[in-house]
């Protein structure tokens, strides 16, 4: 440490090269660029994505599930929890660009065999690292990087959200659809078996036809049975998905399974990073990355920082402000040996910038794909859905036509059967489609989707038998 006592027309010169050294701040290439993107997607449709894009189903009890849900999940108030340390950290490492003050006051009681003396001191004292080569800067840019990527993660964990309660309601409301159908379809059954019975009476049908038939009426009761305990289940996931317990959720009444929305414009695959909050997150943990490459690569050079103080102290207080002593001090600190250690720090950020560059690339691919996978599996299942149309069309036709003959004696019981078991079989797929269809849907929109806007979570409480530790 060396005092300054230099004349004043000198205590400039280290300020200017300071000033000199600063412009020599460490400079990287940026970051590798994605992979190369197609031109278009395969298919677009008529309407864009919006960021609230559930509410293109036009279902009020979605838009109420995924409201309540954006308030009030558990694991998304944690996202939001993990966002306000990651500003925190940014703040705390802004914090080192500035100089620090401290405050210091003491005194000292000596006593001796003849008499005692006291000593009272008061002094501020403050230092101040020149960032010669943006190491300082870097770090805090590094930092400020990752609160902005935990924000872009708190906006992919809405999204993942609002798709999952999505999905889920869904699959509620065509397993509701799937019960009504079950009732029918049993009622069905069982008059179909009132008449085998009769007929049995009568000598008309054999002791066959009438246990094959009783089968079916046990086959969809215990279908029954099968759907009533998925709504359950269901309900479960929903609960939980509100921040509920399971059993206490109250859901809005059931309706049918909301018709398919125009296909979203796809826009090209460039607009994907600028959109998907989950790319937004990987591209700025790339950047933090390069910042720590760039702090490590200044972590070689030489710091300077500067100190100052000033003090008083005396014996009696009343005289304790009358003498002062002042000092500057600059310090220099730079690295001689250190068996490879900054070597191997800048080789260890350059590895984890470079990974962080192709795992990027790897999720760019992932998203457009994702995107394509979604437009090829909705022209699928539309196709199929057609079909599905058609065949129960022609199975309704067909049973009403081997009933006759089978009432007429012209067809044979398990004819009757097997188009009977066709056409129920058809109806609960067609069910199914539908809701796979949806579901797709959704797929698509969380590929498409951008920012929410997200309320602010409030403040959570203690938990139940817990005390808060005060300082």
């Amino acid at each position: 440490m060396v005092v300054a006592t230099l004349p004043s027309r000198y205590r400039l010169l280290p300020w200017m090269a300071v000033c000199l050294l600063a412009s020599c701040a460490t400079q990287l290439p940026p970051p590798g660029d994605p992979p190369a993107l197609p031109e278009a997607f395969s298919a677009t449709g008529q309407q864009l994505v919006a960021s609230t894009w559930w509410q293109a189903f036009d279902d009020p009890g979605l838009n109420h599930l995924v409201a309540r849900a954006l308030e009030d999940n558990l694991s998304l108030q944690a996202a939001y929890q993990r966002l306000l340390q990651a500003q925190a950290v940014a703040r705390r490492q802004e914090a080192s660009r500035f100089p620090t003050l401290d405050a210091t006051a003491g005194a000292e009681r000596q006593v001796s065999d003849a008499a005692g003396t006291t000593t009272l001191n008061v002094g501020l004292g403050a230092s101040y690292e020149v960032d010669l080569w943006g190491r300082v800067q870097a770090l805090a840019d590094a930092e400020q990087l990752r609160a902005s990527a935990s924000e872009a993660d708190y906006q992919a964990a809405a999204i993942s959200l609002s798709g999952e309660i999505a999905n889920t309601w869904f699959q509620w409301l065509e397993q509701h659809a799937q019960r009504q159908l079950a009732e029918n379809q049993l009622a069905t059954n069982r008059n179909v078996l009132t008449v085998i019975e009769t007929r049995f009476g009568t000598g008309m049908s054999s002791s066959a036809d009438v246990l094959r038939q009783r089968q079916l009426v046990e086959a969809s009761d215990d279908r029954l049975n099968e759907v009533a305990a998925e709504i359950t289940v269901l309900e479960n996931q929903l609960a939980v998905l509100q921040g509920m317990a399971p059993g206490q959720i109250s859901l809005p009444d059931a309706a049918a399974l909301p018709d398919l929305p125009p296909l979203p414009a796809t826009g090209v695959p460039a607009s994907l990073l600028l959109r998907r909050p989950d790319l937004q997150q990987q591209w700025l943990q790339i950047q933090a990355a390069d910042r720590d490459l760039a702090a490590a690569i200044s972590n070689q050079f030489p710091r300077f920082s500067i100190e100052a103080s000033i003090s008083t102290m005396a014996s009696d207080p009343g005289a304790l402000f009358n003498r002062w002593l002042s000092s500057l001090a600059g310090n220099l600190l730079a690295p001689v040996v250190d068996g490879g250690e900054r070597r191997a720090n800048v080789s260890r950020a350059e590895a984890a910038r470079n990974a962080l560059v192709r795992d990027y690339g790897q999720a760019v691919l992932i998203a457009i794909r994702e995107v394509e996978d979604a437009l090829t599996r909705e022209q699928q299942l539309r196709e199929r859905l057609a079909s599905l149309d058609e065949r129960i069309d022609l199975a309704d036709a067909t049973l009403q036509q081997l009933r006759t003959r089978y009432l007429n004696g012209a067809a044979s019981y398990l004819d009757v059967l097997d188009a009977l078991q066709g056409q129920q079989d058809l109806s609960r797929t067609r069910l199914t489609t539908r809701q796979q269809m949806l579901v797709n849907r959704v797929a698509l929109y969380r590929a498409l989707a951008g920012r929410i806007d997200l309320p602010t979570p409030a403040a959570p409480s203690s938990p139940a038998g817990s005390t808060p530790v005060s300082s």
